[in-house]
C-alpha cells in the first residue's frame, strides 16, 4: 500500500478519482472535471508526481496542424509574390529587370526574381525568358491550392510543399496541439483509496505555525534532495557593458577624469578643428551622417575665422595649410560625430592652459556596411594627457599600461599617419601569437592646438571597443555583440 504521506494532496485527489473511474485511460480533460479543477498546471503537475512514483503511466500525443501566417494571409488574398511578379512579366512585351524594379517595390523585387529563377525563369540581356512555361503554372496553382487547404493536419500536407513554405518568412505557422492521458499502473491499481484523504501538509515551519498549534494534526511534507534543482536564472550585465565598466575602472584607477558630450556636433569641430581638410574622403556622405534637423549650426566667427587660416595657408603656426579654399558653410553643418576626439577637442578648447587627463568611452557613427567588421553605430575609446612635458614615451607608456592592466602586457607601436596628429602610432597587441591594430594615438599638431590658444603638448589616442570586445570575447564577427541570443549572453564569462 502506497504510504499517503509521499503524495501530495492534488496527486491524492486525481489518483481517487481515477481508481472511482472504470475506464483504462484518463484524458486531461476527464481528470479536470472529476477533480474539480479549472486549471490544468495542477492537473498536469499531479499527473507528473503520479507518474514519477511509478502509480500512473501518462500517454502523450502531439498533433500539428499548418495555418496561415501573416504573409500567407496576404499572399491568399493578394497572390504569392512569384505569381505576381509572372503575371506580370507575361503581360509585357519586354519585359526587362529595369521595368520590373520600376513597377515593384525594392522589397518585393529582388526576393521575387530570386524565387522565379528557382523556377526556370532566366534574364536574357536583362530580359526574363522561361523555356517551360506549363511546368511554371502547374508550381504555382500548386502553392495556390496549398495555402488555400490551410488551415491542415500536418501529415495531409504535401512534404515537399510543406518544406518549401517553412523556408519562407511568414507564410505558414505550425501549431502543436498536445494532448495527454494518463493510466493506472499495478501499483497505483492496488493502492487504497481510504488512504488517499486530503490533509494539510506542511512545507514550512513558522513561528505562527508553532503558536497556533496547527503543525499537531498536519502532515509534514517530504522533500528529496537527491533531486538535481533547476539553476536560477539571475539578471547580470551585458559582456558589451561590463567591458566598457572594466575600462571606466582602469583609467579612474590610472588618475584620468571621464568625459560625456553630445551625439550632435559641427563639421567644423568634428573635422575642421582637427585640421581634416574639407574635400578628405571622410567628408563624403558615404562615411558621415549628416543632418537635415539641425541642417546647420551656429559656430564663433573668430574661431571659424582662425581654422580658415589654418585650413588655407596654415596661419601662423608655421604650416602651409592645405592650400584650398575653406568653407564657413561646410564648418557649420550638422551631423553626427564620427569619433570621440570632436569632444575632447571642445575640452581643450574650453580649457586651454589648465593640465588633464580625461577619456571617453562613448557611441560615434559612421554610414558603414554592416559585416562582420563594421557596424554603422559603434563605440571608441578615447584618451587625452595635456599637461607641459606630455610627450611620446609618456604616451606609449600609458597605452602600455592600459592593455596591461586589460590582460594583454606584449603592447608595440607602429609608425603611422593621422591627419591631427605628429608624430602617429598605431597600437598593436599580441593575441593567439599574431599582432592585432587596435586603435590609434599621437600628439595634436600645432594646426589643431594653437588656433584654440594650447600651448602644452597633447598626447591623444583612440581606439575600437567592439574590436576590443572582439578580443575579449574570441569573436570573429562583430554583429554577436547586438545579436540578443540569451543562451550566448548567459554563457558569457564575467569580466
Amino acid at each position: 500500500m502506497t504510504d499517503e504521506i509521499s503524495l501530495t494532496n492534488p496527486e491524492r485527489r486525481m489518483l481517487r478519482a481515477m481508481l472511482a473511474s472504470p475506464v483504462d485511460s484518463h484524458t486531461l480533460e476527464q481528470v479536470m472535471e472529476a477533480c474539480d479543477w479549472s486549471d490544468q498546471a495542477i492537473a498536469v503537475g499531479a499527473g507528473q508526481g503520479l507518474t514519477d512514483k511509478g502509480l500512473v503511466e501518462l500517454t502523450e500525443r502531439v498533433r500539428r496542424t499548418i495555418h496561415p501566417g501573416k504573409e500567407g494571409h496576404n499572399a491568399i488574398a493578394n497572390g504569392l509574390l512569384e505569381e505576381r511578379l509572372w503575371v506580370w512579366i507575361s503581360s509585357q512585351d519586354d519585359p526587362t529587370m529595369t521595368k520590373l524594379q520600376a513597377k515593384f517595390q525594392r522589397h518585393e523585387a529582388g526576393p521575387g526574381v530570386g524565387l522565379l529563377k528557382k523556377l526556370g525563369v532566366q534574364l536574357d540581356s536583362g530580359t526574363f525568358v522561361c523555356e517551360d512555361t506549363s511546368s511554371l503554372k502547374s508550381e504555382l496553382q500548386a502553392r495556390n491550392m496549398f495555402l488555400a487547404s490551410l488551415p491542415a493536419d500536418e501529415q495531409d500536407l504535401s512534404e515537399r510543399l510543406l518544406a518549401h513554405f517553412k523556408g519562407r518568412k511568414e507564410l505558414i505557422e505550425v501549431v502543436e496541439h498536445r494532448s495527454r492521458a494518463w493510466s493506472l499502473t499495478d501499483a497505483g491499481k492496488g493502492t487504497s483509496a481510504d488512504g488517499l484523504e486530503e490533509r494539510k501538509q506542511i512545507s514550512e515551519i513558522t513561528p505562527e505555525l508553532l503558536q497556533s498549534g496547527e503543525w499537531k494534526d498536519a502532515e509534514f511534507r517530504s522533500f528529496d534532495v537527491t533531486l538535481e534543482s533547476t539553476t536560477p536564472r539571475t539578471g547580470r550585465s551585458h559582456p558589451m557593458q561590463e567591458l566598457i565598466e572594466r575600462i571606466r575602472r582602469i583609467f579612474l584607477e590610472m588618475g584620468f577624469s571621464e568625459l560625456v558630450d553630445d551625439y550632435v556636433q559641427t563639421a567644423g569641430w568634428n573635422m575642421d578643428a582637427l585640421f581634416i581638410p574639407q574635400d578628405h574622403p571622410a567628408r563624403e556622405m558615404q562615411d558621415t551622417f549628416y543632418l537635415e534637423d539641425p541642417k546647420s549650426i551656429e559656430l564663433d566667427a573668430d574661431l571659424i575665422k582662425k581654422w580658415k587660416a589654418i585650413h588655407e595657408d596654415g596661419g601662423e603656426t608655421g604650416s602651409r595649410g592645405w592650400s584650398g579654399s575653406f568653407s564657413e558653410e561646410v564648418s557649420k553643418r550638422a551631423l553626427l560625430r564620427t569619433h570621440t576626439t570632436v569632444n575632447t577637442i571642445q575640452h581643450l578648447a574650453n580649457n586651454p592652459t589648465e593640465p588633464c587627463r580625461v577619456f571617453s568611452v562613448d557611441r560615434v557613427f559612421r554610414k558603414e556596411a554592416i559585416d562582420s567588421t563594421h557596424l554603422p553605430e559603434f563605440h571608441q575609446i578615447e584618451g587625452i594627457i595635456m599637461e607641459p612635458g606630455a610627450n611620446l614615451q609618456m604616451l606609449v607608456t600609458t597605452l602600455k599600461t592600459f592593455y596591461a592592466k586589460m590582460g594583454y602586457p606584449e603592447v608595440r607601436v607602429r609608425p603611422a599617419y593621422f591627419p591631427y596628429t605628429e608624430p602617429s602610432l598605431e597600437i598593436e597587441v599580441k593575441w593567439k601569437g599574431k599582432w592585432l591594430e587596435l586603435g590609434g594615438a599621437g600628439i595634436f599638431r600645432p594646426e589643431v592646438t594653437e588656433p584654440l590658444g594650447i600651448t602644452s603638448p597633447v598626447c591623444a589616442w583612440g581606439m575600437g571597443l567592439e574590436r576590443l570586445a572582439m578580443l575579449v570575447l574570441g569573436l570573429d564577427d562583430i554583429r554577436q555583440l547586438y545579436i540578443s541570443d540569451l543562451e550566448w549572453l548567459r554563457n558569457q564569462p564575467l569580466i
